[in-house]
């Protein structure tokens, strides 16, 4: 029974590890990796447009993060 805790307490640990990296990764000073340009050119500019209302996504697409990674992907800065 030991070893499945500690497997459990483990697996634990790294989900909430990566979960933390990964939002710091959206706020970080680094460019935007290409997945992360292909995906934004897939959607579209104004995908982020309906983002600006929604209270958990908002700080995400904030008027000086948005325009950093839409200049880094080389895609127009909507307007909205």
């Amino acid at each position: 029974m030991r070893p499945a805790v500690f497997l459990l307490v483990a697996v634990v640990v790294s989900l909430l590890a990566s979960r933390a990296a990964a939002d710091f990764s959206a706020l970080a000073p680094v460019p935007p990796t290409p997945a992360c340009c292909a995906r934004l050119k897939s959607h579209g500019p104004n995908c982020l447009c309906r983002y600006k209302d929604d209270a958990n996504l908002k700080r995400l697409v904030d008027t000086r993060h948005k325009r950093r990674v839409f200049t880094a992907c080389k895609v127009p800065v909507p307007s909205c």
